[in-house]
């Protein structure tokens, strides 16, 4: 396999930024960070702090944790310090049990656990400090990134602190890759299929969640209700409500704390399920009841390569956390996979992008929780429509709203928009959600 300088960059970058998660990837953030500490402490935690900017709170206050029944930070904390293992990364509560779940259960009852928010100058920022019974003290730091370990010690002994210079790939951000999207197009074109036949792990990961949403008792059951043939008379049984609910189901279980991990994207189980299942339901679809698939793996595996790229050269401009939700980007990456899988050329994919971000760029983030399924959902109809439309040579002009005639600067305003024009709509999210139940 023989491979150019950039595009061995650009794989650099998907290995970077498409991994496996399990759970809701802030309160993981959390808990891989105690569970490093206590790794470093070298024995049973007797206390754990945690201090949060204030996304990761957002994000993590309402969220099912994968296998206790429970939402929350604090026993996302008490986990890391029980079971948690840091060399899982982002799957890090992987051997989470019962025993587990009710020893760090009470750890949180008695007041063990506490988490507090600080202003960092990251909007992703967590450090845990775990203590024995005799006041030793471990820490260590997450920044930038919901597995990016930056500095751990024992007390006034710092062990590790990473320096820009070191681990490159680790450090450099998804912007410092400049991509385009017709550098995007091309790669997923043309890259030797061997290089991203890694992608399709999206679709076994991705679709054993969604058959997992469709069978059990997950969250608002959005998926099941859209493919229940009862409803049939109101969502028909045509491809969009069939992706829209396999979409959904797998945000279903996931966000209700289902044991099974997603592969995510750029930090995001979420916008993982929501960048593949709609490409994996048109495959799906397409090549039901005939022998020969319409849809092979090759070309399945290069719409999920364009999909997930695309969402990952969105959210460079917005940030791993911001007030803008995350399904807008990942579903605008699954809607210039459809225009693909159709036949559809770069100019037509670019039509896709305006389409989508002309129409669903302000839905706001307000946090993790099982609700997020009906986002996803939105997200998964407005990404089949704007790529149905771009296929008919219709885009949205430059003369209406943000849309520019140059796609680079099209994302470029959208990505303005998600993370400085939207901070006070952040903050104000943040104290909704933290005042709630208080007055």
């Amino acid at each position: 396999m023989k491979l150019n300088t950039r595009q061995k960059e650009i794989l650099e970058l998907l290995h970077k930024e498409v991994k496996p998660a399990l759970g809701c990837t802030e309160p993981i953030a959390v808990a891989l960070s105690v569970a490093k500490a206590r790794e470093v402490l070298g024995e049973k935690a007797a206390r754990v702090e945690v201090d949060l900017s204030p996304n990761i709170l957002k994000n993590g206050m309402g969220v099912g944790i994968p296998g206790t029944g429970m939402v929350g930070l604090d026993i996302a904390a008490a986990l890391g310090a029980v079971c948690g293992r840091s060399c899982y990364n982002l799957e890090v509560l992987k051997e989470v049990d019962k025993e587990a779940v009710a020893e760090a259960n009470t750890m949180v009852k008695e007041g063990k656990v506490s988490i507090g928010m600080c202003r960092s100058c990251h909007k992703l920022f967590v450090k845990a400090k775990v203590y024995n019974s005799d006041g030793k003290m471990a820490w260590c730091c997450i920044e930038d990134d919901h597995d990016r370990i930056v500095e751990y010690g024992l007390d006034n002994l710092v062990i590790h602190q990473s320096r820009k210079d070191e681990q490159a790939c680790q450090s450099k951000s998804t912007a410092d890759y400049h991509l385009s999207m017709r550098e995007i197009w091309d790669f997923a074109q043309n890259v030797p299929l061997e290089a991203i036949e890694f992608i399709l792990d999206s679709r076994e990961l991705n679709l054993a969640l969604s058959k997992e949403g469709l069978k059990g008792d997950y969250g608002l059951k959005v998926g099941r209700t859209i493919l229940d043939s009862k409803h049939e008379i109101v969502y028909g049984r045509d491809f969009m409500s069939f992706a829209m609910g396999m979409t959904a189901a797998a945000s279903d279980a996931r966000m209700a704390g289902c044991t099974m991990a997603a592969m995510s994207n750029s930090g995001s189980g979420n916008q993982g399920i929501t960048a593949t299942m709609p490409v994996i339901s048109y495959a799906m679809h397409h090549n039901a009841g005939h022998k020969e698939n319409i849809v092979d793996d090759e070309k399945l595996c290069r719409a999920l390569t364009l999909s997930h790229l695309t969402a990952i050269h969105i959210k460079a401009y917005l940030g791993k956390l911001s007030a803008l939700c995350g399904c807008v980007i990942a579903s605008t990456g699954s809607s210039c996979a459809l225009v693909y899988l159709e036949g559809g050329d770069y100019n037509k994919a670019c039509a896709a992008i305006k389409n989508m971000i002309g129409n669903i760029t302000g839905m706001v983030c307000d946090g993790a929780k099982v609700g997020c399924a009906l986002k996803v959902a939105s997200g998964v109809s407005s990404s089949i429509q704007s790529a149905v439309l771009a296929l008919e040579n219709i885009c949205i002009s430059a003369n209406d709203g943000i849309i520019e005639d140059d796609i680079e600067k099209t994302i470029s305003n959208l990505g303005r928009i998600g993370s400085l024009g939207m901070e006070s709509t952040d903050d104000m999210i943040l104290e909704i959600m933290s005042r709630k139940g208080k007055e």
